[in-house]
């Protein structure tokens, strides 16, 4: 790839969503933003590599797509167009609202005329720019029947005309959860493998919306929650190899950071409004003081997952409950709990067979850990994670071959 088109692919992931997001605020047509923006992305590549990169990449492509857009328009009513694309010097600065256009189209996304169903996902691909094929893994349904979600989505908005603006701050409360989990998506999503720009993003979206709404539990949950998990960045990996979070070197961990996130989950707990971030927060503080004490409280995590589950009940936190369980009382314990989980799309969830590999290695049924094992590695999207269950496979063989 050349410079220009590597630097078009940076553009792209940083900053998709700040685009789309002040290309759509005035006509409430998302679909038509984004054929625009691709466009532009297009003319920069055909046209970078020749007149150079321009020193405002993000002003260069917004005038594109504005261009693009107009002469859609002109091209509906019969006019002709042209195919030009502005000069290095033509390229405006951007307008400082980008943020609050992004948090616009957060909150347009989670209006009430839209389907809670699709909210977050919505959400992840319009205003943090994921494929609708990555949405489709993190929900669990085929890539073809979310975009097709997708679409009816972007156009119920059109057609409702759901207005761009920030809600009053009495309606916070019945939007915010589903920006919370959008945000909370898109960095579950980039954490393990990505380039680090969409879950910088979120983290940052995130402390926004702490700071947008003070006086909101779960904002400051979320906020907690993915403080301390970003503490954790350089420890998470070791030669291109998952470490769990109890395998840790707690001396990578980012210990201001981690005084940070305790300092929000307190703030949160202040105003007495329980919520799942809060618990999941909470959880991470557990794991976060093992910097300080040397040991992991599995007692007191298996409590704190009864507690979310019984709030929130989530496959992804069934299973860590079990994973908890087996540590805390043992991995006979943990298996009893493992079947006691009745989602639907169990037996597709990674995460279910590699808990279920580690506790039935730990009752000696090493036969069927070895399946387990290969189950997950089977369904593993990650090359950390699949390199990590490898390893814990080998070692299972090794040691009961």
């Amino acid at each position: 790839m050349t410079e220009a088109n590597v630097r078009a692919a940076e553009v792209a992931r940083a900053t998709y969503g700040k685009l789309i997001a002040m290309l759509a605020s005035r006509t409430g047509d998302i679909m038509a933003a984004e054929d625009a923006l691709s466009e532009a992305f297009l003319a920069a590549l055909k046209t970078w590599p020749t007149r150079g990169i321009p020193d405002k990449p993000e002003a260069w492509l917004l005038t594109v797509a504005k261009n693009r857009r107009t002469d859609q328009t002109r091209k509906d009513a019969r006019l002709v167009i042209t195919d030009e694309v502005p000069e290095m010097a033509e390229a405006p600065v951007l307008e400082e609202t980008t943020l609050d256009e992004r948090l616009k189209l957060l909150f347009v996304c989670a209006h009430p005329a839209i389907d809670p169903g699709i909210r977050t996902p919505l959400m992840l691909q319009t205003v943090l720019g994921l494929e609708a094929e990555q949405i489709a893994k993190a929900f669990l349904v085929s890539p073809k029947a979310m975009a097709q979600r997708l679409v009816r989505a972007k156009r119920k908005i059109k057609a409702a005309g759901v207005p761009f603006s920030i809600p009053d701050a009495h309606t916070y409360p019945e939007r915010m959860g589903s920006v919370l989990e959008a945000v909370y998506g898109a960095y579950a999503v980039d954490w393990l493998e990505g380039a680090g720009d969409l879950s910088h993003e979120a983290f940052f979206l995130a402390t926004t919306l702490a700071d947008l709404a003070p006086d909101n539990a779960e904002a400051l949950g979320l906020l907690a929650l993915i403080g301390f998990i970003e503490a954790r960045r350089d420890a998470r990996l070791q030669d291109g190899v998952l470490v769990p979070v109890p395998e840790q070197d707690t001396d990578l961990w980012d210990d201001a950071l981690t005084d940070r996130a305790a300092r929000w989950l307190g703030q949160a707990s202040a105003l007495q409004q329980p919520g799942r971030f809060q618990l999941e927060a909470a959880i991470q503080s557990v794991h976060a003081a093992r910097a300080v004490t040397g040991r992991t409280d599995w007692r007191a995590l298996s409590q704190l997952y009864m507690g979310l589950t019984a709030m929130h009940p989530t496959i992804g936190a069934a299973v860590s409950g079990a994973a908890v369980i087996a540590e805390d009382a043992g991995p006979g314990e943990g298996l009893a709990m493992l079947d006691k989980i009745s989602f639907a799309d169990l037996g597709a969830f990674q995460p279910y067979h590699a808990v279920r590999a580690h506790c039935l290695a730990g009752v000696g049924r090493h036969a069927e850990a070895a399946e387990a094992y290969d189950k997950a590695i089977s369904l593993a999207t990650d090359a950390p994670s699949r390199r990590w269950l490898e390893q814990k496979r080998a070692a299972l063989r090794k040691n009961f071959s």
